[in-house]
Parts: structure tokens; sequence; C-alpha cells
């Protein structure tokens, strides 16, 4: 056990995420040596590994719902994936999940706390974003845009680790590269530019390398080019990844910047992104403390993604509201046992169901199939763009797929499966009828009963009975309410009589034009500034549809 008693951090230091799409522990911090990873090697040498990090989900936008929430998706209607798409599929309309009103995004109370917060660039949330929620979300958001001296937040996403970066033809797009010139808001990425940069992306891995081929997959030529695409896309982040290290250390900010390095999910291939096996959910993580403290460490407890948005106000000295279902394990707050389960779900993914539930402890593995008459497989039309899908299907179709293999393809499944992820990793042999490892079948069964009373998920109910809770009964999408003001000796108060909404302003300066294009969380009265002629106003409930900006006139003479 690692004890972070004695680390020395300052009250609101500066927090660094550096997130990459759709990776398993496939780099060598965490025993995979397949390609080398200088960046992520030495962070890992200067800070804590954590090998047991859970996404709530196999896949990214409930993953990610779940880091900025602090909530389970399945307790809120995050579940579902592309919840405002594929309506000629499913027959619903679009939606989006709503947590309870208290809930802000984890960078709106860190704004609050006077931190400021940036997105680069993603976010992909099952919701519309609040314009409180950060002081820049863009591909050019930066922390060197902050004021002086003020503590930051700042997340940058690498995408080139994609799913969709195993598809022909196989490019590294040119958008990946805006990392090596973060912070340059003078960069305009013309064609010629973008073709030199194409050029730049030299091919880190040899198709020669020797690459271990999971048992479910084939061993051909079709899987291994895909298995090259997929380690030469993670060496080309590690190399985005350093862009930006440099970039912390050229500001003289590295020593006190608390550094995360995590992927939003397990890792891209078919089997295992959407899937809650490991595979789908076991997320690296490293994270590097100022001055290198407890460098070389491992932390062997487990974490969820739900801990992430209260673990990041702990640090921050920031004050933990009440409705987080994750626990802090870092900061002032910090829990003081370790965690016993993880928890997931596997539910809608674009046109097609399944209900999954899943729940883990340190060595075994326990799911709960809702559907068990339907098989495991989903056509999901964006997967099978992948090569390696479509070389499944073909061979699932001529019957040469071995016995490991063609599990995925059974027409049903069990409705329990049980499994010793220490022994069988892979999670391939089912010992949910063995008597030997009753007690622990009924254990984690009890667990799954415990977990899904605590945040209200009822796996049964209908996507359709979903949308009218989450809706409460209205026919459409609800939408917040208009903002209203009133201003008495040069101080604003706002309200909005929606519970829950979220206001952000902004002053317009009659000469100037607006103060700034970032919206302000309100929190209490605000002084107009001496020149301001009318101030815009915006609210907006997560999950809700926004109000229309009203401009409100300040009638101030001057």
């Amino acid at each position: 056990m690692v004890n972070y008693n004695d680390l020395d951090l300052p009250k609101k230091p500066n927090i660094l995420w550096l997130v990459t799409e759709d990776m398993g522990p496939f780099i060598p911090p965490f025993g995979d040596s397949t390609i080398r990873t200088p960046n992520l090697s030495r962070l890992a040498s200067e800070g804590v590994v954590f090998p047991h990090v859970y996404s709530p989900s196999g896949v990214c936008a409930p993953s990610r719902t779940a880091v900025i929430t602090g909530m389970y998706p399945s307790s809120i209607g995050a579940n579902h994936m592309r919840t405002n798409s594929h309506t000629e599929i499913t027959g619903l309309p679009p939606y989006e999940a709503v947590p309870p009103p208290q809930v802000r995004l984890m960078s709106e109370w860190l704004r609050i706390n006077d931190y400021y917060c940036t997105n680069n660039v993603k976010e992909d949330y099952q919701f519309s974003t609040p314009v409180t929620a950060w002081d820049e979300s863009s591909e050019l958001a930066h922390w060197r845009n902050r004021n002086q001296n003020q503590p930051f937040f700042s997340v940058f996403n690498f995408m080139v680790t994609h799913e969709s970066g195993l598809f022909e033809p196989y490019p590294i797009r040119a958008g990946e590269f805006r990392h090596y010139h973060a912070g340059d808001t003078a960069l305009v990425l013309t064609d010629s530019a973008k073709i030199a940069l194409q050029t730049r992306a030299q091919m880190h891995v040899s198709k020669q390398s020797d690459f271990p081929i999971p048992p479910y997959l084939p061993d051909n030529e079709i899987v291994r080019n895909d298995l090259w695409k997929m380690y030469n896309n993670i060496a080309e982040m590690d190399a985005q990844l350093g862009a930006i290290l440099d970039q912390l250390e050229a500001d003289g900010l590295l020593e006190n910047t608390i550094i995360f390095f995590f992927a939003d999910h397990g890792g891209p291939l078919p089997r295992q992104k959407r899937m809650v096996y490991d595979a789908g959910l076991n997320a690296p993580m490293i994270i590097r403390f100022p001055n290198q403290q407890l460098a070389g460490k491992i932390d062997e407890q487990l974490i969820s993604f739900v801990d992430f948005a209260p673990t990041v106000l702990s640090l921050s000295s920031s004050e933990l509201p009440d409705y987080f279902q994750g626990r802090p394990f870092l900061g002032k707050d910090a829990s003081l046992s370790d965690r016993e389960y993880i928890h997931a779900a596997a539910d809608r993914f674009d046109g097609y169901t399944d209900v999954i539930r899943a729940v883990r402890d340190h060595r075994f593995k326990y799911i709960r199939n809702y559907r068990p008459q339907q098989g495991y497989y989903l056509p999901i039309a964006y997967r099978e763009r992948i090569p390696t899908m479509q070389e499944l299907l073909r061979l699932e179709k001529e019957g040469q797929l071995n016995a490991e293999q063609a599990q995925w393809f059974r027409q049903t499944k069990p409705e329990e499966e049980l499994f010793d992820c220490k022994l069988d990793p892979h999670e391939l042999v089912n010992l949910a009828s063995d008597p030997a490892y009753e007690n622990k079948r009924s254990e984690l069964s009890a667990e799954m009963d415990r977990w899904l009373i605590s945040i209200n998920d009822d796996p049964n109910l209908p996507e359709s009975e979903l949308i009218n809770k989450l809706w409460q009964g209205e026919s459409g999408k609800p939408k917040t309410d208009e903002p209203k003001m009133t201003l008495k000796n040069k101080r604003v108060t706002l309200s909005c009589t929606t519970p829950g909404a979220s206001l952000g302003y902004r002053f317009i300066d009659e000469k100037f034009g607006r103060t700034g294009s970032t919206w302000e969380v309100y929190t209490e009265p605000v002084i107009v500034p001496t020149a301001a002629t009318l101030l815009e106003v915006k609210s907006h409930r997560i999950g809700f549809d926004p109000s229309e900006i009203i401009a409100f006139d300040l009638d101030i003479q001057h």
C-alpha cells in the first residue's frame, strides 16, 4: 500500500490531465514491452503507477460522463451510448442524461474555487456542456491563457489511439498534430502544413514486431496489421504527450503540477471496447506528484472513474458536494479505506441494445446478463469498419474460429458469469456454476444487488420509460427557464427558477465590446464594471436545453 500521508503539495496545485482514447495497459510501465514509450516511461519512473483502474463502461461517452460528474452513468440515464442519434433504428427521441439538480461538472466546481479550467478538445459527455464548465474548451485551449499565478486544471485529449485509428486507409490524421503546437494561438494549419505534418508521422513500430495476440482473436496477417496500427498509434500518442510535458517544463510549472495520465477505458479491438470484460474496462493510469514524490511506486488499490472528480476536488482544497457516488483516493478528504469492488454496465451502443451489469473485486469478476436469450455480439456498423472485425465475421461465417474465438458469437449467453481474472485474464472460463466458487458468486451477486439499489439503477427499465423518467413525464425534452436579473447600487443579482441551473454571465463594454469570451460562473452578486452597458446571461441545467442568451440593459450613466 502506498502511503500518501507525507505528500508535500501546494494548497491549490495545478492539475494536468493527459487523457488518451481506447487504450488498455499496452505500454512498458504496465508490463507490455512491445513498443517504447519514452515519455510515459519517464512519467511512470517519476510517479505512481495504478494498474487497477476501471471505467464503469467500455465506451467513451458514458465513461467521460462518469469522470466529469463523479456519478455512475446508469444512475443518471447516461448508460446508453449515443442518445442523440440512431433514432431511426431505436424509434426513440433524442435525449440527454439528467443528473440530480445539485450536480455540476467537476470543472465548474474548480472554477468556483478560482481555478482556470481548459479542455483540449474532446468532451463527449452524454449531455450538452454548460457554458460555465470551462474557461476554454477548444483546439487552442491551454493553461498559458490564464491570469498570472492562477492555478489551473487543464485537460489534453489524444484521439490518435481511438478505435477509428484502425480503419482503412490508415493515416495518422493531421488534426492530431495540434498537440505539438498547443498554446500557439496564432497557429493555422494550412493544407501544405498538414502535408508536412503528415510526413513527420514516422512509423514508430515495425510491422514485423512480435505482437501479443489475445486468444479471442485469430493469429493472421489482418489481425497483426491492426495490432501494428494500434501500437503505432500509442507510440505517436506518447510523442504528442511528450510535447505537452515539454511545454509544462519550459513554463517552469513541472514541480507545482500534479500530472494524471489515463485512458478513457480499455482497448480498441473487437471484444475489448464496449465490453465489461477487463479488456474493455481496465485503463492504465500514472500520477506524477511535484518533485517526483513517491517516484517508482505501484498502487494496487481498486479505483473507479467515479472516484476521479472527488479526488481532484480533494486535491484542490475544494469543498466536496455530497452527491458524489465515488470516493477521493488522494487529497485532504481521501478515504481512509480502499475500495472492495468496482462496478460497470453495458446497455445500448448506437442502434443495438443489451443489458449487462458487472462487479469485480481484486480477483474475481461477476457478470449478470439480463438478456440471456440474446447473443453477445452486436452488429455495430462503426466497429465493423475495423479489418479485424471483418475478418472475425468472415471466419465465423465459414466456421473457422476456434472455441475461444467463437465464444463471442454464441447465440445465447448464461444468466451469470464468474471469472478468476488472475488465472483467466481474458475471461474465457465461466465458473458461475462451479460449486467450488459458490461463495464468491453469492458474495458478488449480493454486492451487485446492493449497488443497483444504492444508485437507483433498474436494468430492466425500457429506454422509453427511462426517457419518461428523466423528463419527469413531460412530452418533450425539458428546457431551462430564462435567467432573471436585479440591479441595485451597481450590483447585479441573477437567478433562475429551474432547480439546479448554472448561470453564466459576461459583461459588454460600450467601447470595447465583450470584456471576454469566457462565461463567468455566477455564485453571488457581482459589481458592474465601470464601462459596462450590457450583461449577457445564459442558464443551463445539465440534461435540459439551455436558455437563450439574455441581454440585460444595465442602464448605468458614466
